[in-house]
């Protein structure tokens, strides 16, 4: 993400979504009521009747529309904002559609930024120099190609083996399990990616070893970890376990999956963690509060700026939890908000 300028006296911010990842961070800052400007196209007003309007040529201009709707598109990875144009050189009033996607520059008002909205844009700047990373979890039948994102994990694809089955391509050439699997993580995988190869047996060894011989910087770093699991489960045990630490730690993912394990472990010994609205409001207006958690949902739904305010002055730290992923769940069901504590309260 670029934040390409900010003019407070409108209330409005500039911004340049870089990577998908942006387009997500977006999605958990526009709100209904804002006005978005952007390019996008709409067909010539000058048309004589309906017939020809129909057929007119659609043409680039900017619009600032009042954002009636926000649909995010996960596979897609763009973010369709539905409204009435307010700006632009024509149709005021009528309804209209911006596809905002990564490349396309936009333009958000609001009547009143919260400080968790500039904190996620700021946020956002600083996440897209950091690698996502890639899994492949797999055993001896398949495998599963994942991509950790800002959002959390996305499934990509999967590769059988046919080792107990048919042996061979449609060619009649013996199937390539290793080379399968490469030719897909060419299509997702940089340079600059971590690569993790986890799952139960050998099979992760085999590949890295194929791998390894590969041209320099066909792939980035390559880690292998054992796991019970292979598949998405896999992947999900070995964030879970704290295996991967090490390569997930600068990873947005990575950091909340940690807080919110520590966040359980400390409920499940009755220790120093509290959750809910009021119990978190409770302690932060106590100074107790270590770490704030707030699910990105919530966030969306209600201004929790006082709360987060009273836990920075107090120096504790906040951090928004993805709902896309099995710890963003967990905290979904303590009500979307929670804290880790520094003393215990009466």
């Amino acid at each position: 993400m670029r934040i390409l300028g900010k003019d407070a006296g409108r209330g409005e911010i500039k911004v340049l979504p870089e990577t998908d990842d942006d387009i997500w961070h977006l999605y958990n800052v526009i709100c209904v009521g804002d006005l978005v400007t952007a390019s996008t196209t709409r067909r010539d007003e000058k048309a004589d009747d309906k017939l020809r309007a129909e057929r007119a040529e659609k043409k680039r201009m900017t619009l600032g529309i009042r954002i009636e709707k926000i649909e995010f598109e996960q596979d897609s990875m763009r973010m369709r904002l539905l409204g009435t144009i307010e700006e632009g050189p024509q149709d005021i009033g009528q309804h209209h559609t911006l596809i905002i996607e990564v490349g396309e520059q936009l333009r958000i008002g609001k009547a009143h930024w919260k400080s968790t909205q500039v904190e996620r844009l700021e946020s956002a700047v600083k996440d897209t120099v950091k690698p996502r990373i890639v899994f492949v979890s797999l055993d001896q039948d398949e495998a599963t190609v994942a991509v950790l994102r800002a959002y959390g994990l996305k499934e990509i694809v999967t590769v059988r083996s046919m080792r107990s089955g048919k042996q061979y391509d449609e060619k009649g050439k013996p199937f390539d399990y290793h080379g399968e699997i490469i030719s897909k993580l060419k299509s997702v995988a940089t340079p600059e990616m971590p690569l993790v190869l986890l799952g139960p047996g050998f099979e992760k060894e085999e590949l890295a070893e194929d791998i390894a011989h590969l041209p320099k910087g066909t792939f980035g770093q390559v880690f292998v970890q054992q796991t019970g699991q292979s598949g998405m489960a896999g992947v999900n045990e070995l964030i879970k376990s704290g295996l991967g630490s090490r390569i997930l730690r600068e990873s947005t993912v990575g950091a909340e999956m940690e807080l919110v394990n520590r966040l359980m472990e400390e409920i499940g010994k009755n220790g120093l963690a509290t959750y809910g609205p009021a119990e978190v409001e409770s302690a932060a207006d106590s100074g107790a509060v270590e770490n704030l958690l707030i699910l990105d949902t919530l966030l969306r739904e209600k201004d929790l700026d006082r709360v987060v305010h009273a836990v920075e002055q107090q120096n504790g730290t906040f951090t928004v939890i993805s709902s896309e992923h099995d710890a963003g769940k967990q905290l979904a069901a303590l009500g979307g908000i929670a804290a880790i504590l520094r003393y215990k309260l009466s």
